[in-house]
C-alpha cells in the first residue's frame, strides 16, 4: 500500500513509501503515474488540481494551490498556501454524540491523598520561588536523592527550575505564580519543599497569597536569606517530608480517577493517520470509563476549531472555546505575528505544509467526544471529560500546562522524535514504526503499526494497558533518562 486516501473527499494521499518518478501508484480502483519523487510521509496529487483551488485532506480543506497540479505531483509548500485569516465570527452548530457510559472494571495502584486525589507517583518536589535559588534546588535534591531516595514508598526526589519569580508584573508574574501553586499542589508529589530567595517578587508571603489552604505536613517553605546554610536545613526539611510521604502506599483505583493530557510534537505526514487518531481513541475510552482528558495547543487547533467548538456541550462551552481561539490570535496579532505561522522546519520536513493540516491532525488526539469545559492558562481540571486548555504550541511550555492542570500522565505524539519529559510521566507514542525502532531510548510506544494493518481497537486496548502500567509504577522512557522539566509561558515586561 505505497498511497494512503484518508477521506473520499480528498483530491491528496499520503505516499506511505518513498515513490519514485514514474512509479505508478494504484489508488482505489484507478492509477496515476509519480511525475516526481517523493519522500514518505508527504503528498501527491491524485487528481488534477487548478490553481485556486482547494487542497483536500481529512476531508477538510488544508489550503488552496497557489500553481495548477497535475496528477501525480508532489505537493507541499511550492505549490500550496494556508486559508487562514484573521479573527473569525462563529456560529454554534451543535454535532453532539452521545456516548453511553460503559460498564469498566479497569483499576490501576495509585497513591490516594488526604485530600481525596490521586496520584501516580509518590514524588517529592522542590519549587524554586525564583530562578536565583535554582542552583540550590538542584544540589538539595541532588544530595536528597542520595540519602533518602532508597526510602520506602518514595519514587524519587526532584527539582523544578525556571527562569522567573522576579522582575515581573501583573498578570505575567500571575502566570508564574499559578503555574508553581498548581504543581505545589499536584497529586503525583507527596511532599513539597518550596524554596524562596527572600527579596524576590513571588517571594513566599506573595506566593502563599496565590496558593491557598495547604497541609504543613505535606508543603514546606524555606526562605534561603534567612538562614545560614540553605542546603542543609534543606535537607532537614526534605527528611521531614520524606517521612511524611512514605506512609502513603499504592492502593487499587478505578481508571477514572485519570486525568491524562493529550500533546504532540516532531509531527510528521503520518501523525494525523496513525499516533493521533489512536490516542483520539483512547481519549474516547477513558472518558467512556469515567476518565478525563486535556487537549491543548491552541494555535494547532487553527483551521480546525469549528470542529470542536461544535462538539461544545452547550452554548457557554461554545463561547468559552470561541474566546479561547480569538484570544490566542489577538496574542499573536499583538506581536505583528502572521497566526498561520506554525508548521516547524522538522514539521515540514516531515510532510506537514500548512497549519490547518497540522490542526487537523492535530485535534484528533481529542477523539470525538463532547467538549465539557474550557481552561484558562494555570487552570485545573473540574469536568470529567474532554477539556481544552488554553497554552501554546511550544512542547515544554504545552507540556508544564497539562501538568498544572492536574494531569497525572502526558501521551505525547511524535513522528520525528524527541527526548522531553516533565513533571509527570511522559509516555512518547511514534507515530511510525521506523522512528520507534531508531530511538528506541525515546519511545513508549509504536502506533505505526496501523499502518501494517494492526486494528485500531486492539491498539487502543494496549495503549489502555500501556498507560495503567504507567500509573501503577511502570517508568516511561523520558523518566528513567532523567528527562524532568518545566517551562513558563512568558508574556510580558521583564523589569
Amino acid at each position: 500500500m505505497p498511497l494512503l486516501k484518508i477521506h473520499e473527499r480528498d483530491n491528496v494521499a499520503v505516499a506511505i513509501d518513498d515513490i519514485k518518478k514514474g512509479e505508478v501508484l494504484k489508488v482505489e480502483a484507478s492509477s496515476i503515474t509519480a511525475i516526481e519523487d517523493i519522500d514518505k510521509g508527504h503528498k501527491i496529487a491524485i487528481k488534477d488540481i487548478k490553481k485556486g483551488e482547494n487542497v483536500i485532506k481529512y476531508g477538510f480543506p488544508i489550503g488552496h494551490a497557489i500553481s495548477d497540479i497535475k496528477a501525480g505531483q508532489w505537493v507541499h509548500s511550492h505549490n500550496i498556501k494556508t486559508n487562514l485569516g484573521e479573527i473569525l465570527d462563529y456560529e454554534y452548530h451543535p454535532e453532539l454524540k452521545q456516548h453511553e457510559p460503559v460498564k469498566c472494571d479497569k483499576t490501576f495502584q495509585g497513591y490516594r491523598r488526604k485530600d481525596g486525589r490521586v496520584g501516580v507517583r509518590n514524588e517529592i518536589w522542590i519549587i524554586p520561588t525564583v530562578s536565583c535559588v535554582n542552583r540550590a534546588a538542584q544540589l538539595i535534591a541532588r544530595q536528597a536523592m542520595e540519602e533518602l531516595a532508597s526510602t520506602k514508598n518514595i519514587d524519587g526526589i526532584y527539582e523544578f527550575t525556571h527562569p522567573y519569580g522576579c522582575s515581573q508584573l501583573g498578570q505575567d508574574q500571575l502566570n508564574t505564580q499559578k503555574i508553581l501553586a498548581d504543581l505545589v499542589n499536584h497529586p503525583n508529589a507527596g511532599g513539597v519543599l518550596v524554596l524562596g530567595l527572600g527579596c524576590e517578587n513571588n517571594n513566599i508571603a506573595e506566593f502563599k497569597k496565590v496558593l491557598g489552604e495547604y497541609d504543613p505536613q505535606r508543603v514546606r517553605f524555606l526562605v534561603a536569606q534567612e538562614v545560614e546554610d540553605e542546603i542543609q536545613e534543606g535537607l532537614k526539611l526534605i527528611k521531614e517530608l520524606v517521612e511524611y510521604a512514605s506512609q502513603f502506599k499504592r492502593e487499587e483505583v478505578p481508571v477514572s480517577e485519570l486525568i491524562v493530557g493529550l500533546k504532540c510534537g516532531g509531527s510528521d505526514g503520518f501523525s494525523g493517520i496513525t499516533a493521533n487518531p489512536l490516542v483520539g481513541s483512547f481519549s474516547d475510552k477513558l472518558i467512556s470509563c469515567g476518565g478525563s482528558t486535556v487537549l491543548t495547543e491552541v494555535p494547532e487547533m487553527f483551521g480546525a476549531e469549528t470542529i470542536l467548538m461544535n462538539r461544545a456541550k452547550n452554548q457557554e462551552i461554545f463561547e468559552k472555546t470561541v474566546k479561547l481561539i480569538n484570544d490566542f490570535k489577538e496574542y499573536f496579532m499583538g506581536y505583528n505575528q502572521p497566526i498561520y505561522e506554525n508548521p516547524s522546519p522538522g514539521n515540514k520536513k516531515g510532510g506537514i505544509t500548512t497549519l490547518e493540516e497540522k490542526s487537523l491532525g492535530c485535534t484528533q488526539k481529542g477523539g470525538t467526544s463532547n467538549v465539557v469545559d474550557v481552561l484558562e492558562y494555570a487552570e485545573t481540571v473540574k469536568q470529567k471529560g474532554l477539556n481544552l486548555l488554553s497554552a501554546p504550541g511550544n512542547d515544554m511550555v504545552a507540556s508544564t500546562a497539562l501538568a498544572a492542570s492536574g494531569c497525572q500522565i502526558i501521551l505525547f505524539t511524535t513522528g520525528r522524535g524527541t527526548p522531553l519529559g516533565t513533571a509527570v510521566p511522559t509516555v512518547k507514542i511514534a507515530t511510525n514504526s521506523d522512528i520507534f525502532k531508531r530511538k528506541s531510548s525515546w519511545m513508549d510506544f509504536d502506533a505505526g503499526r496501523l499502518l501494517n494493518g494492526e486494528s485500531m481497537e486492539k491498539l487502543t486496548d494496549e495503549l489502555m494497558d500501556c498507560v495503567l502500567k504507567v500509573a501503577s509504577g511502570m517508568a516511561t522512557k523520558s523518566e528513567n533518562m532523567g528527562f524532568r522539566e518545566i517551562a513558563i509561558f512568558k508574556n510580558g515586561v521583564t523589569l
